[in-house]
């Protein structure tokens, strides 16, 4: 045999070695099975605890008021009286255009109610030109009154849009409980007051009601949670996408120092709660037809029990009859690898709940 036929055949036995080597540690290792899918049923005991159901959703941080002003009438802005930031009151002057011109017409029309007096009211055409002329001083001082911008509520000045010197038509002052109106002439916004407005499904409206309480979490501000309660439920909804909202105002209880207007938040709203009440986790309650039932487990075997629910949270549900405290209701099996079993031998598997042959069901919730 020449030396190059002996190297490969000594080269050949050493793969199929190291190949039989592999395969034996992998089996050795995993077991035969290793890719093997097992079931572990638990189970949980019925239990007394606080019950809540909450209905969630996503919102914005907003003013309860919030008012664009405008000049009632057209003219040249001759005085600016505040700047962003400033603390106003209701009726505070904001700014001023020049009165000339209206103050003139003011003069005009006393003058004219002053003659239309004069000739006095004892027929039909002197009194109607007299209250002609009445009503044509009103709407000069009414028009003279127009020059000055006042605050229409408490607030702050959040915007200016103008400035002296600035020639302005007649505009209208709007007022929002909602969003922030920034086309006026100046811009009040109440940040003291504040509220969240949110959207909730179609399917959770109905259960909203005035005063429930909630608690809102700013995105900005996670550590601190705020304590709310819902004002208002919108009556008619807003579509997008073929999704169906309906909008909720939740009044704010001592807001912490910094929020703003336009900051996202969630909400969670208690709209049913039991306290102290016999319940079991949600995963163990199925319905059908209107009908609740469980799995218990008694003497190692397993009964369906028909049970009266009543209040339906997220992770549990408040039990009104068919099962007493200390019962171990099943709950769905967990699919587990048989490296996963292995390991939760040895005790390296995070805890997954009471087993069938254990104690109580541990979690947190609702």
């Amino acid at each position: 045999m020449t030396r190059r036929r002996r190297s490969l055949l000594i080269n050949g036995l050493l793969v199929v070695v190291l190949l039989g080597a592999g395969v034996a540690g992998y089996l050795m290792f995993f077991g035969s099975t290793g890719s093997a899918q097992t079931t572990t049923a638990r189970t949980a005991a019925a239990a007394n605890r606080d019950v809540s159901e909450v209905v969630t959703a996503s919102g914005t941080v907003q003013s309860s008021f919030s008012a664009a002003a405008s000049f009632g009438t057209g003219g040249t802005v001759t005085e600016v009286n505040v700047k962003v930031g400033d603390t106003v009151t209701k009726g505070q002057q904001l700014a001023k255009l020049d009165p000339t011109q209206a103050q003139l017409q003011v003069d005009i029309a006393q003058g004219n109610l002053d003659a239309a007096l004069a000739k006095g009211t004892g027929t039909t055409a002197l009194l109607t030109a007299y209250r002609q002329a009445q009503l044509a001083l009103k709407q000069a001082q009414d028009a003279l009154a127009a020059t000055t911008l006042t605050a229409p509520g408490d607030g702050t000045i959040t915007s200016i849009t103008g400035a002296v010197g600035q020639k302005v038509s007649a505009g209208n002052t709007s007022t929002s409980t909602t969003t922030t109106d920034t086309s006026g002439f100046v811009v009040v916004t109440d940040l003291k007051n504040l509220v969240l407005h949110a959207n909730v499904s179609e399917s959770d409206v109905s259960k909203l009601k005035n005063d429930q309480a909630a608690t809102v979490t700013v995105n900005a501000v996670q550590g601190q949670p705020i304590q709310a309660k819902v004002a208002q439920v919108d009556l008619t909804p807003t579509t997008s996408n073929n999704v169906v909202q309906y909008g909720v105002t939740l009044t704010l209880t001592a807001p912490p120092d910094g929020l703003r207007p336009g900051q996202s938040a969630s909400v969670e709203v208690t709209v049913n709660s039991a306290t102290n009440a016999l319940a079991v986790p949600a995963a163990a309650v199925q319905t059908a037809n209107g009908q609740s039932t469980v799995q218990v487990l008694e003497n190692g075997a397993e009964t369906r029990k028909t049970v009266e629910v009543g209040v339906r949270g997220d992770q549990y549900v408040e039990i009104k009859s068919g099962l007493t405290a200390g019962e171990q209701v099943v709950l769905p099996p967990v699919t587990t690898s048989t490296n996963q079993n292995r390991q939760q031998q040895q005790g390296t598997l995070p805890g997954t709940g009471g087993q069938r042959n254990g104690g109580g069901f541990t979690g947190t919730g609702r």
